[in-house]
C-alpha cells in the first residue's frame, strides 16, 4: 500500500501534537492520508523529588495520566462503533526509572499499566490499545534541557552514547511506529513498543557521581590486585 494511503479516510487525534514526538506522529498520519487534529500542552523540566510538591505532581498526573485517561474514555463510543484503536506516549523510564524524575515516571508507568488494562476491557469490542515508550529522541525539549546543563555539549554526548546504536531517534521514528500500530499491527493490542535504539540492552555504568563505591569483594576475588 502506497505511504500516502495507508491512514486515508481516517480521523486522527495526536494530544501534544504542537512540537517534538507528537509532531512527528502528526505528520506520519497527515502524510498517510489522515485527517489529523492536534492539542498540545508543555511539559515541566525533570526535577528532583525535594524540589517538587504534592501540587506539582497532581499537575502532572492531571496532564501525563488523568489527561490520557479523559481523552480516550470520550473517544472510545466512537472507537467502539468503528473499531478504531489507542495509542498512547508513555516512555522508556516508566519501566526502567531515571534520576531527577520520579513523578515523571510514575505518572509514565501508570500509562503503560492502564494501557493494559484497558486493552483487555475494550478486546470485546473490537479496540485495539498499544502504548509506545520512546527512549531518547531528539526534540526541541531535548535541547532546551541540555542547554541548562553545564556542559551541552557532555550532556547531548552522554545521551547519544546511551544507545547501541551511537545516536538519537528522531520524531519521525516515533510517527512511523505509531502509523504501524494503527495501520497494520491488526493482531497486537496491550504491547508497549519500545522504540529506544536498544538503551535497555546490556549493562552500564549507574552509580551517580559522589555514590560511596565499594571494591573490596571484588579486589578479594581478583588475583591481579593482590
Amino acid at each position: 500500500m502506497a505511504a500516502g494511503t495507508r491512514y486515508a479516510g481516517k480521523v486522527v487525534i495526536v494530544t501534544g501534537g504542537g512540537r517534538g514526538i507528537g509532531a512527528g506522529i502528526a505528520r506520519a498520519f497527515l502524510d498517510s492520508g489522515a485527517q489529523v487534529v492536534i492539542c498540545d500542552k508543555d511539559d515541566p523540566p525533570p526535577q528532583w523529588l525535594e524540589e517538587t510538591s504534592a501540587q506539582g505532581f497532581r499537575q502532572l498526573l492531571e496532564l501525563n495520566l488523568l489527561g490520557t485517561y479523559t481523552v480516550t474514555k470520550l473517544a472510545l463510543p466512537h472507537l467502539r462503533k468503528t473499531q478504531g484503536n489507542v495509542i498512547n506516549i508513555s516512555s522508556l523510564v516508566g519501566a526502567i526509572g531515571q534520576s531527577q524524575a520520579v513523578p515523571y515516571v510514575a505518572t509514565k508507568g501508570a500509562v503503560t499499566a492502564m494501557t493494559k488494562a484497558l486493552a483487555l476491557d475494550e478486546s470485546q469490542y473490537g479496540v485495539r490499545v498499544n502504548c509506545i515508550s520512546p527512549g531518547n529522541i531528539w526534540t526541541p525539549l531535548w535541547e532546551q534541557l541540555a542547554a541548562l546543563t553545564p556542559d551541552p555539549r557532555a550532556t547531548i554526548q552522554e545521551g547519544t552514547l546511551a544507545q547501541p546504536l551511537g545516536r538519537m531517534g528522531q520524531p519521525a521514528e516515533v510517527g512511523a511506529a505509531a502509523l504501524f500500530l494503527a495501520s497494520e499491527a491488526s493482531f497486537c493490542t496491550g504491547i508497549e513498543l519500545l522504540v529506544t535504539g536498544g538503551a535497555e540492552l546490556g549493562y552500564g555504568c549507574k552509580a551517580a557521581p559522589g555514590t560511596p563505591v565499594d571494591l573490596s569483594l571484588a579486589l578479594l576475588d581478583c588475583p591481579h590486585f593482590h
